[in-house]
């Protein structure tokens, strides 16, 4: 059984296609989800794994690396269709993923407001009322850094904030894949910081990537860009001494 896979999910954003890269990690008892796509994913992500002979009827957990929509849009479908999963993410997320707080993104999605051209601020209003409406979830199990689970050969979790307060990543330590969240991207086939207009903290991400550097990582896996595995320590250097 291959423990981790990556899903390829293509869809229509704005007229543009785009795509993400959620991940499943799976063993005999377990199958856990890292992601879950923008509101209404649930069936474009159970039919891509379906397709990739993946029963997501199996499906344990759920691990929110942030709380953009992007990330945990689907969350609340998710939960609905399979009430037995647990959901798991950062402490810090957790607030804003269970309603407790307001989001961080619509936070400063509002501040913003005034300062934009008059011609901006119509998409903008539509923006902030997309990130109002993602429906909020409890989360059964807060995370923290070092954290260590026996799941598909082991995984840690990485705190990274930058992106958001408290981004994670995961750490599948058997087949030293890095499952990177937002903490970078990959564009143009080069891996690259994520983008400074939606990275709330930009020096602590980069000391995020720095603590990045002590892990033996083989291939990263980024939620915007996929797999990349072209000599990742030098790459991850490259970004802290950019």
């Amino acid at each position: 059984m291959e423990k981790i896979l990556v899903l390829k999910i293509k869809f229509d954003f704005n007229g543009n296609e785009n795509t993400i890269f959620p991940v499943i990690l799976r063993d005999e008892n377990e199958m856990v989800l890292i992601d879950c796509g923008y509101p209404h994913f649930l069936h474009l992500i159970k039919n891509t794994a379906k397709s990739n002979g993946i029963d997501m009827n199996r499906l344990t957990k759920i691990i929110i690396t942030h709380h953009d929509f992007d990330h945990m849009g689907a969350l609340a479908e998710f939960k609905r269709e399979y009430p037995h999963i647990q959901v798991f993410s950062s402490a810090e997320e957790a607030k804003y993923i269970s309603g407790k707080e307001k989001s961080l993104r619509l936070q400063q999605a509002e501040r913003i407001y005034n300062s934009l051209p008059e011609g901006e601020k119509e998409n903008a209003k539509r923006f902030e009322a997309l990130l109002a409406s993602i429906e909020t979830v409890d989360v059964d199990h807060c995370l923290k850094d070092k954290d260590f689970f026996p799941w598909c050969g082991g995984v840690e979790v990485i705190a990274t904030p930058g992106h958001m307060p408290g981004h994670i990543c995961i750490y599948a330590k058997e087949s030293k894949t890095l499952i990177a969240g937002d903490a970078m991207v990959v564009e143009n086939e080069q891996l690259c910081m994520a983008n400074p207009q939606y990275t709330l903290d930009m020096i602590e991400a980069k000391e995020s990537i720095k603590k990045l550097l002590s892990y033996e990582i083989d291939r990263i896996v980024c939620y915007h860009g996929g797999v990349y595995t072209k000599n990742v320590k030098a790459s991850l250097e490259k970004i802290v001494t950019n």
